[in-house]
């Protein structure tokens, strides 16, 4: 059976089963009849999913599989790997989407027929949708993992690669860029039938987009260290700065998301291009989802193998890679669009910069994400000095922590323009949006990122200058930047924000820290008496899994995607008791929402720690490695809940250990089993010290604000020191 080549691991079958990993690892020991595994290794066991599901139905573990989980499981674990399943995948929700009777028409037959006759029904769909796609040929080398995983024969017309012109300079060619898709055979979709039609049924219920949508959220966020993802409101963010182009290119188009924010108009000619193939065919599918637009898209080495060596866009987007060595520098010596210097090898960004400006048409716009060094190091100084003595480089916007990976660096955006005329006075616009910093692991605050930037570069780009913003904006001629660094970070060049009221304001953060300090030493707990010897008996207890199937209480994980706008509880809002502060990769999963009374805790990294939703975090979706129980309020009161569940010693023994992390089994967790009025009253003792825990977080944070204030008034002047 085709079906029993889909693999699924202990984890999968957890999720299937809505138990721990534990009691996977409990079956296999105590069920002679549990399914061998058919691959994996010996610490990390793959299963037959097929015969997984029917043992779990046999021993009544498992009711319904949910078929957005059943889709998932498939895709992990197709034999040709998740990627090649991806674009499968895509591939007949492409066609569901634009042809849904002829999807109809060839599944309405056996397996065989369905696999012989899509191929014929997807070359009418995406040759139009995405032009250059290559039909299948005699040839089938798409493997993944370290092989070709989308293009089955090289494109119709190669492009060749930009090499020197010397031949003493000249290194082997890069490979030509090829298509980022092909048309699968037959053969190699027979294997994935099973998924498609699982696909379709999704798509029937969501829709083809959001079906696609989540599993690709869900295969990201699978493997995070794969990918470097560009944020959706940073990709919003440098969309707006190119303005409403009509050709717009992306030269590292990762999973297509600056494209994806451009997209929305018909009108609109996208072109794509990625050094990994099936990065280039995601972003394909992706974007051909999303718009009517064609799109183009290679893949191949941008810098070495140029897929769109003639062409003139309107805008460049591109969030290319930072600190390469090996982007080509023996390669390009001699290369045309050097025309502003050739990069050192440090200076691979100084490569994509310049790139990005020889695919633009004279006055296109190229907004690039950029890391901070870009601005200032020394090797780079020339570069940078022609880019601003020609009028090339517009604006350098520094972005705050937290916008995107690598998170603790604030990385800096690049907006240029092809010169199409000499500036008689040119200037450069420096904007500092590191003010809009936010507290916790919930990115910046973009909305105030947003206005600032936009309302900066729509003054620059339409007078020629800004009206200056201490701190914040300001046009510097760039004469003024020509010295012997040419350093060009904003923070360096910037006048000092006002602050004629900074002695007030540090005057207010001691009032708070006084109040709060005074209610801190008011909630302090009340000295602890011991409990007399004769009276320490130990209590009868129960653990979350009895008192779940008792239904006292249901027990809830975190999702892998959600409705898009609404604020998510993380693991590390819990662990430091902040406000929902996370995102999930959009999709039409249904979000697990916390309710008031809802009981969470995170279920990674070892603290004894649990939390009661109040007012003001119910209505967030609950994150990854997160569980929520709701207590039946006439059964369990939410404060009992949560103070006992915070033992150390229940943590430890419900806990289990790996090399690198410790993860709860929540299930396991103890309580003892008390009336509900000695509950109410263990209760409202949970409950002060929980306010006091509060009170002490809160005090340090104003303590910590009052001396950093302080520190800075009297380092800037602003503060007298007596």
């Amino acid at each position: 059976m085709q079906d029993n080549a889909t693999e699924v691991t202990a984890a999968g079958i957890a999720r299937l089963a809505g138990v721990g990993r534990a009691a996977v690892s409990n079956w296999r020991r105590r069920h002679a009849d549990f399914p061998r595994p058919v691959g994996g290794t010996e610490t990390s066991p793959a299963f037959a999913l097929a015969e997984v599901e029917e043992w779990l139905r046999r021993h009544r573990k498992l009711a319904e599989v949910p078929l957005k989980e059943r889709v998932w499981q498939q895709l992990a674990g197709h034999p040709d790997g998740p990627v090649t399943a991806l674009v499968h995948a895509g591939c007949a929700l492409l066609l569901i989407h634009d042809r849904p009777p002829v999807w109809l028409d060839i599944s309405s037959g056996t397996d065989e027929r369905l696999a012989a006759l899509l191929p014929t029904a997807l070359d009418e769909v995406l040759t139009p949708r995405v032009p250059g796609t290559a039909r299948p040929g005699r040839t089938d080398r798409s493997r993944v993992n370290g092989q070709n995983p989308v293009n089955t024969q090289p494109a119709a017309t190669p492009v060749t690669p930009a090499t020197p012109a010397t031949p003493a300079t000249q290194a082997t060619p890069a490979t030509p860029p090829t298509p980022a898709l092909a048309i699968p055979t037959a053969l190699r979709l027979l294997p994935s039938v099973p998924l498609l039609r699982g696909v379709a049924e999704l798509a029937a219920d969501r829709g083809a987009r959001p079906t696609f949508e989540f599993l690709l959220g869900r295969h990201l966020d699978a493997n995070p260290r794969q990918y470097t993802l560009t944020p959706p409101d940073l990709a919003g963010l440098m969309a707006a700065l190119a303005g409403t182009p009509a050709t717009v290119l992306d030269p590292s188009c990762g999973t297509g998301a600056l494209l994806r924010a451009v997209a929305d108009r018909p009108d609109r000619r996208l072109h794509a291009q990625d050094s990994s193939p099936e990065l280039a065919a995601l972003t394909a599918l992706r974007l051909a989802l999303h718009t009517r637009a064609p799109v183009h898209a290679a893949a191949g080495d941008t810098l070495r193998a140029d897929a769109y060596p003639g062409l003139r866009a309107d805008a460049v987007l591109c969030h290319p890679p930072f600190n390469e060595r090996n982007w080509g520098h023996d390669d390009l010596a001699y290369d045309p669009r050097w025309e502003y210097g050739f990069p050192a090898r440090t200076e691979s960004e100084l490569a994509w910069v310049q790139h990005a400006l020889a695919r633009l048409r004279d006055g296109g716009t190229a907004v690039l994400l950029m890391p901070p060094a870009v601005a200032s190091r020394r090797s780079g100084r020339r570069i940078r000095a022609d880019l601003l003595r020609r009028g090339a480089l517009r604006a350098v916007v520094a972005l705050p922590a937290g916008a995107a990976p690598p998170y603790s660096v604030p990385l800096h955006l690049w907006v240029l323009r092809r010169p199409d005329r000499t500036h008689a006075q040119p200037e450069l616009l420096l904007v500092d949006a590191g003010r809009f910093t936010a507290e916790g692991r919930g990115g910046p605050d973009w909305p105030g990122v947003r206005e600032a930037v936009l309302d900066a570069w729509g003054a620059f780009d339409r007078d020629g200058g800004v009206e200056e913003r201490p701190g914040v904006a300001r046009s510097v001629p760039v004469i003024e930047l020509l010295d012997d660094d040419v350093d060009l970070t904003p923070a360096r060049r910037l006048p000092p924000p006002a602050d004629t009221d900074g002695a007030g304001r540090l005057a207010d953060v001691r009032a708070r820290l006084d109040e709060t300090l005074r209610l801190t030493a008011e909630l302090a707990p009340p000295p602890a008496e011991p409990v007399p010897s004769a009276a320490s008996g130990r209590l009868p207890l129960t653990t979350v899994g009895e008192l779940a199937r008792a239904g006292a209480l249901v027990m809830r994980t975190g999702g892998h995607g959600g409705r898009a706008r609404v604020p998510v509880l993380t693991d590390h809002d819990v662990l430091a008791g902040t406000a929902p502060s996370g995102t999930l990769p959009e999709s039409e999963e249904e979000p697990v929402l916390t309710e008031p009374g809802d009981v969470v805790l995170p279920v990674l990294g070892g603290g004894a720690v649990a939390r009661v939703v109040d007012d003001a975090t119910a209505g967030a979706v609950l994150g990854r490695n997160l569980v929520l129980l709701r207590p039946d309020p006439a059964a369990l009161d939410a404060w009992f809940l949560a103070g006992f569940l915070r033992g150390t010693a229940n943590h430890r023994q419900a806990s289990s250990y790996a090399s690198t992390a410790t993860r709860l089994d929540v299930r396991r967790l103890q309580l003892p089993r008390l009336a509900p009025d000695e509950q109410r009253r263990y209760g409202e003792r949970f409950h002060a010290l929980d306010a006091f825990e509060r009170a002490l977080r809160e005090a340090g944070r104003l303590g910590e604000q009052l001396v950093r204030g302080m520190y800075d008034g009297l380092t800037d002047g602003t503060i007298a020191p007596e």
